[in-house]
């Protein structure tokens, strides 16, 4: 009923008579103790204690429906197949990386991928239509910003943590950006440099010094006065992302003293980009986003101690299926070699599982 709208819908789908689905209705309730339905108009409605079970029941069906699987699996010792669900920026860095790893040493394993935003993604979790979740928060100096997105009963593992970016056009024509790829920097390392510019709608952007001084890709800072002021574009136009994304950039510039004049909003880091490198307006995104397709015409400087947190979330109780387990390792490791190759960012010393942690 809950998805199909009436009785008369959810008997037609089940192939029963309408009578007998009401009776089953009738002796769910009298099992609960609650009341299920209510009349509305000349129909009948879920009350939020059904609309509370119907929840329940979709999430504990996925999750039957995942321990058949696996158990054929087992018995029949056919080929394990994980279902994944992840954010566009994850989908296109670590996990092709985790993929090629996983094809060479478990030829046997079968993955089935979805992109997802972090809340979606869980949704998916929790319904059993996905092994693994891949989602993230934002940290400031390695506390928490934005409510929590995990649901109870997740378990998490800490895969990446990557600096998050300010992101502008550069000061002069043709100048590089001071950083590499995705800019990023390991936890505690050194911010990238660039002077700030105007920040007037339309006017100079902050530049990454003087052309050549630091080449993508090289890693090398350029020679620019110190770390990015989110206050000097008090006054540009700003380009946001997601819900989660664009509440912490209004946390940031909040903390800087004012309020962001959104001008665009998009979830496409691509085009995010692109309205950059035009001059219509500054942004802030997180070092995969830039690797996952930089464009030429921006200037990206790591903001302190601002990090977004990619982890893998599992659900239910423990152990993991093996197969989970080698993707969870493998993914580790995946972003491992990224960050190493790019700067996207690094793990913390430590870092690993955790029980509810919140995504963002």
């Amino acid at each position: 009923m809950a998805q199909h709208g009436s009785v008369t819908a959810a008997a037609r789908s089940l192939n029963y008579a309408q009578p007998s689905v009401s009776h089953h209705l009738a002796r769910l309730e009298a099992e609960t103790g609650a009341t299920l339905t209510q009349r509305s108009g000349r129909g009948i409605r879920l009350t939020d204690a059904g609309r509370l079970l119907a929840g329940r029941a979709e999430e504990i069906l996925g999750r039957l429906d995942a321990a058949e699987r696996e158990l054929a699996a087992h018995v029949e010792q056919r080929q394990e197949r994980i279902r994944l669900a992840g954010f566009a920026s994850a989908l296109a860095t670590i996990v092709p990386a985790a993929l090629s790893r996983l094809a060479a040493g478990h030829p046997g394993i079968d993955l089935l991928l979805a992109e997802a935003e972090p809340p979606e993604a869980m949704r998916m979790l929790r319904a059993g239509q996905v092994d693994v979740a891949l989602v993230s928060r934002h940290t400031q100096n390695g506390t928490p910003v934005g409510p929590p997105a995990v649901a109870e009963g997740a378990r998490t593992r800490l895969i990446l943590d990557e600096q998050i970016h300010l992101v502008t056009r550069p000061r002069h024509r043709g100048a590089q950006a001071a950083s590499p790829p995705g800019g990023a920097q390991p936890r505690g390392g050194q911010p990238g440099s660039g002077q700030p510019g105007s920040g007037q709608p339309g006017g100079g952007q902050p530049g990454g010094g003087q052309p050549g001084s630091g080449q993508p890709g090289s890693g090398q800072p350029g020679s620019g006065a110190g770390p990015p002021d989110l206050a000097t574009h008090a006054h540009s136009p700003w380009i946001a992302g997601c819900e989660h994304c664009r509440g912490h950039l209004i946390w940031l510039c909040q903390h800087a003293g004012f309020s962001p004049k959104i001008a665009f909003t998009t979830d496409d880091h691509v085009a995010a980009q692109a309205l950059v490198a035009a001059g219509l307006g500054v942004t802030i995104l997180p070092g995969l986003a830039i690797n996952a397709a930089r464009h030429p015409g921006i200037h990206a400087q790591p903001l302190p101690g601002a990090c977004r947190q990619v982890l893998a979330v599992t659900y239910g109780q423990p152990p993991d299926p093996r197969a989970v387990d080698h993707l969870l390792d493998i993914l580790t490791l995946a972003a491992a070699a990224t960050a190493t190759a790019t700067g996207a960012g690094s793990r913390p010393p430590g870092g690993g599982s955790g029980a509810g942690a919140g995504a963002a």
